[in-house]
């Protein structure tokens, strides 16, 4: 068992934390002994969330949140003297077209989600965890961060410039009492994900699993985020990737057809 947080770092903010990653990382973090405070755009399951965790016995508050807004963001941030723990996870992924026909408003979506809602959470809240004494930034990016494949170059674009971020920003900050972890998952099956990638077309959302036996949950994601995050303060996890077994790279993978 990790050590529960110190009093100065128990407020964990979680991005995206309506579905999927965010809200299983919202749960495991709480059951970790953090006060976890959930954003999104999506009041209602949010809220929700925070019902279910702090009926639990745990402490959760939600706060609606475009991460894309910056004077909301900063607004946000005015509530806060210290927190321990910024999980940035809000984020997505949006159509699988090629750079050819690709669209670039689903470029630019991504690259405001992905990147400069990361940078705007970031910078509202890192001197609130310079200020606790013990910060830890999480920056959830892909292994699409790390490597390419076709039909994904806007999404493989936007990794790429979160993936960056991340390494940069701990370059920039070493010496301040502030962790810079990337978690970077491959191939995690969500009610959400590739639904909201294909545009709602659930028949090619199922085709993204279809022959993985075990693709990785969010709830494995979460899990590994959690663990990072409760190393002792020395210990800063650089970059953890995960995939299922089943996969041996963005392109490889092995399916049970048929």
């Amino acid at each position: 068992m990790a050590p529960a947080p110190s009093a100065a770092s128990r407020i964990a903010v979680v991005t995206g934390a309506s579905s999927g990653i965010g809200a299983a990382t919202a749960r495991q973090l709480a059951a970790a002994g953090y006060r976890v405070v959930l954003t999104a755009r999506r009041k209602d399951r949010i809220e929700a969330l925070a019902e279910e965790i702090n009926a639990a016995g745990h402490r959760a508050t939600a706060y609606q949140l475009d991460v894309t807004d910056r004077t909301a963001v900063d607004e946000f941030a005015t509530a806060f003297k210290t927190i321990g723990v910024l999980v940035n996870n809000a984020g997505g992924a949006l159509g699988a077209d090629p750079v050819a026909t690709g669209d670039p408003a689903d470029w630019r979506a991504m690259y405001e989600t992905n990147v400069i809602g990361t940078l705007n959470v970031t910078q509202a809240l890192l001197p609130k965890l310079v200020a606790s004494g013990d910060g830890t930034v999480v920056i959830l990016s892909s292994t699409a961060g790390l490597g390419t494949y076709e039909g994904g170059a806007g999404y493989v674009a936007a990794k790429h410039g979160e993936h960056v971020l991340a390494e940069t920003l701990r370059l920039e900050i070493v010496g301040q009492p502030v962790r810079v972890i990337e978690i970077a998952p491959g191939m995690v099956k969500t009610d959400e994900f590739a639904l909201t990638r294909f545009g709602g077309d659930q028949e090619k959302a199922s085709k993204v699993y279809e022959g993985v036996a075990e693709p990785l949950t969010a709830d494995d994601v979460a899990d590994t985020i959690t663990w990072a995050v409760t190393r002792p303060h020395h210990v800063n996890v650089d970059l953890l990737v995960l995939r299922p077994r089943a996969q041996a790279s963005n392109t490889k993978v092995h399916r049970e057809l048929g």
